[in-house]
Order: structure tokens, then C-alpha cells, then sequence
């Protein structure tokens, strides 16, 4: 009898290993991040299945499965971005796995979270922030950098990838493709305009190694990520802003205060990229919040007062 459970075991070991080889191959034309992520939600849903095979796991596991690991702590978004793993691997099996009939996932739901407010720096801060001094050229290329990541809403990925000939200046645009390699195209303020004019000027006395980037490092290589996060903190620091300031914050001060000042939330949903108007909607609560601090700085019934003493007379 222990034979033939070890022997079952062992099957399922193998049958499992077999698949999770081939779904791995499966992820090769992923991005390196991508394959990784997934095939760590594959490692978790391995290791919670114990002895049982993943393909017969039931909704109802998968579903217990999530509870304890908000038990665990894990907020409604992890919990969702390890579904989301966990679906893309059932659907891959159904296809090489004639055992799996349906996908367990399908009707399951992570359990929701808070939804947190993005920070955004108010338009103070955010032209204190990109008003940088000097005329070496690092300076004059992060000035146009954070410039044009302000005014136009550009997401730091894009910022990155952001060629040449993807800025018309005299249209006053900049064209870029965002997630899932959508383009769209969007305008460009005259700030920014200006001062991507004087990089440019900068630019051409550099040698550089991709020719087609936009933002250059003294050697000539296309600006990173990494470098352009840098940079902004290091400048954030510099202009005096109390609060670590990373470039998505340039996107939401954007954002929000586009629709501060124009109460147009498609033109804003458009010019963000946004796939669906829920997605621009947390804009909306900034904007709320915005108006709630200044009322609550300016409306004399907003301030807090001592209720005022109540004479009383002594009897006579």
C-alpha cells in the first residue's frame, strides 16, 4: 500500500514537472519580468497544492487556497496579480493537458483592496520642482526631462523610450506608445517646448551612441529608467521639496491638475492613455481632496474655534 501511494506521488511530481517545463518554454517570448512574475504564482500554487496535482485542483481549493493567503497578509491586489498568474497557467493547460476540462479560476474573484490615492505634488511644488537653474548640460537635459514628463503626462517608460523624431515642436505634440503598444499622441506645453529646444542645441554637441534617443547620458547612451528615477529624486532634494518624488508623481500632478482646471475627464483619460475612464476617475478624488484642503484653509466656518464662554449670572 506505501508503495503504491509513493508510486502516485511520483506520478504527480513527474506529470506536473512535465507541464510546468513546457509552460515555462511557453513564457520565453516574454518579457524577462513577465516570466519571472508568472512563474513565481506558478511556484506558490505548486507549493500550497501539496501532494495533489494541479490539474485536478477545484474552484473551491483555489478559492480556500486565496483565503489563506489573505490570512497571511497579502493585500487584494497581490492576491489579484496572483490570480491573474494563476489563470494564464490553467489556460496554457487546457491546451496540453487533456485531464483539465475547465479552467478553476474562471469564476474566482481576489478579495478587494483600500484603493490607495496616488501622490501628487501640488502646482506650486511642481514648478518649484522643474524649475531647475544651470546651463551644463545635465542640467539642461533633466530641465527638459521633467519639463515634458510634467506637461505632457508621460509614463517614465515612455520618457525612456522617447525618440527624436517623435517630438514636433512646431505641432506642439510628442507621439508615444504606452501599454500594449498603443499610440497616442499628446500635446506638449511651451515650457516644455522651450526647453526641449535649448536640450536639443545641447544635444547636438554630443556623440551619441543611439542615435534616435531622445535623452542622452554625457556618453551618448539612451537615458535609462533607473537614471531618469535618480535624477529626479536627486533634483527633488536640490529644489528643497520635503517628499521623495518619483517620476509617476509627475504623471498624477499632471493629471490632476489638467482636471482642476478643465473638469474634462475624457480629454484627460485620452491624454493619459487610459483604457477604461475608471482608471482616470481616481483623479477626481485628488481633485476633491485638493478643494477640501483649501476650504478648509479658508472658510471661517472650517476653522475650529472655542466655543465662546456662556455668561451666567449669580443670583442676586
Amino acid at each position: 500500500m506505501r508503495a503504491a501511494v509513493s508510486d502516485a506521488a511520483a506520478n504527480v511530481a513527474r506529470a506536473d514537472a512535465q507541464l510546468l517545463a513546457a509552460y515555462s518554454r511557453h513564457l520565453a517570448t516574454r518579457s524577462p519580468r513577465t516570466r519571472e512574475a508568472y512563474l513565481r504564482d506558478i511556484a506558490l500554487l505548486r507549493s500550497l497544492a501539496g501532494e495533489a496535482a494541479l490539474a485536478t485542483l477545484a474552484p473551491a481549493t483555489l478559492r480556500r487556497m486565496l483565503s489563506s493567503l489573505h490570512a497571511r497578509g497579502l493585500s487584494g491586489r497581490s492576491l489579484a496579480r496572483i490570480l491573474s498568474g494563476w489563470r494564464a497557467f490553467y489556460r496554457f493547460a487546457l491546451e496540453h493537458d487533456s485531464a483539465l476540462q475547465d479552467n478553476p479560476c474562471a469564476g474566482l474573484r481576489a478579495p478587494k483592496s483600500a484603493r490607495r490615492l496616488p501622490s501628487a505634488l501640488s502646482p506650486d511644488e511642481a514648478a518649484q520642482l522643474v524649475a531647475i537653474d544651470g546651463d551644463d548640460a545635465l542640467a539642461v537635459r533633466d530641465r527638459a526631462l521633467f519639463e515634458l514628463a510634467y506637461s505632457s503626462g508621460l509614463r517614465l517608460s515612455e520618457l525612456a523610450a522617447l525618440d527624436t523624431d517623435s517630438v514636433d515642436l512646431r505641432a506642439s505634440e510628442v507621439r508615444v506608445w504606452g501599454k500594449g503598444a498603443k499610440e497616442r499622441i499628446v500635446p506638449v506645453g511651451r515650457a516644455a517646448r522651450e526647453a526641449l529646444r535649448d536640450w536639443l542645441v545641447v544635444r547636438a554637441d554630443i556623440r551619441p551612441i543611439d542615435e534616435k534617443a531622445m535623452f542622452l547620458t554625457r556618453a551618448g547612451r539612451r537615458l535609462s529608467p533607473r537614471a531618469i528615477e535618480s535624477r529626479l529624486a536627486s533634483w527633488a532634494m536640490r529644489r528643497g521639496l520635503p517628499q521623495h518624488v518619483h517620476p509617476h508623481m509627475l504623471r498624477h500632478s499632471f493629471a490632476s491638475h489638467v482636471l482642476q482646471s478643465s473638469g474634462d475627464l475624457r480629454a484627460v483619460q485620452e491624454m493619459l492613455g487610459h483604457a477604461s475612464i475608471a482608471s482616470t476617475q481616481v483623479y477626481t478624488h485628488l481633485d476633491f481632496q485638493y478643494l477640501a484642503k483649501a476650504y478648509d484653509a479658508a472658510h471661517p466656518r472650517a476653522r475650529s474655534k472655542r466655543p465662546a464662554r456662556r455668561e451666567t449670572k449669580g443670583r442676586k
